[in-house]
């Protein structure tokens, strides 16, 4: 069983390399009304993107209130721009709490999304393509490490891990995480590609002024971006942070 969150694509992309045939996936995206029944012999295997060096919010949420009968082995798969910070500690900790048996954790790098801060934008063309070249190998690594019950950790925590972790994300968290500053810009069509991308549903397309709809954002966000990525005539903003920023198109098929 695969356990999935998603925002612009990249660990959507991973879980389709490693899932094994007939794997059921679950997404993350609001907790199931019934318990959740692994079959005898499967794992459960988390994927997510990291943001702000953690677990995203539907994925904390998602540990705290779900409810998984088995004794399967439970493993991690994230995917980051560069680092995860301690996430893979905290992750083992959020599982252990709920009774349940973590064995690995794994980290693979994709291409940045993240454009919301000074410093912060996509990654440069030949960056995004050694990422996803080398994808396929780092994945069938995975794979075998989980098929063979392997305890690592094989992730990036990257440099001052604990400061990301324990100072910045609880900054990132209280001060960078509103939805507020989302906005449409006058090259919106109101196509509603941005509400169709949302893995939350939390964009509504609204016509009150009589003109073409345009997107509104509820307060049920993730932060993934995929707005603002996803809009083909890079008409969503947040604020002025994304002004002069770039936007990822998602990971491409790897042969």
């Amino acid at each position: 069983m695969i356990l999935l969150f998603s925002g612009t694509g990249n660990t959507r992309r991973v879980a389709e390399l490693l899932r094994n045939d007939g794997e059921q996936v679950i997404e993350m995206t609001r907790i199931p009304d019934a318990p959740l029944k692994v079959k005898e012999g499967e794992r459960v295997v988390w994927m997510f993107p990291i943001y702000a060096w953690g677990m995203p919010r539907p994925v904390s949420r998602f540990i705290k209130s779900a409810i998984i009968e088995s004794d399967a082995p439970h493993y991690m798969v994230c995917t980051c721009g560069d680092d995860i910070g301690l996430t893979h500690i905290d992750w083992r900790r959020c599982i252990v709490r709920r009774g349940w048996r973590p064995v690995a954790t794994f980290s693979v790098a994709m291409p940045n999304t993240y454009v919301l801060l000074p410093g912060f934008d996509v990654d440069p063309h030949d960056v995004v393509e050694a990422k996803l070249s080398a994808l396929p190998a780092r994945v069938d690594k995975i794979a075998r490490a989980i098929r063979h019950g392997a305890r690592v950790d094989d992730v990036v925590p990257g440099a001052m891990a604990w400061i990301k972790s324990r100072i910045l994300r609880p900054l990132f968290n209280a001060f960078l995480m509103s939805p507020k500053p989302f906005k449409a810009l006058p090259a919106c069509v109101g196509c509603g590609r941005c509400a169709r991308k949302c893995p939350m549903q939390n964009i509504t397309m609204s016509n009150l002024t009589g003109g073409s709809p345009t997107p509104v954002w509820g307060k049920n966000c993730a932060m993934c971006l995929a707005c603002y990525h996803g809009c083909p005539y890079h008409a969503v903003a947040y604020g002025s942070s994304t002004r002069h920023k770039g936007q990822y198109s998602g990971p491409m098929d790897v042969k």
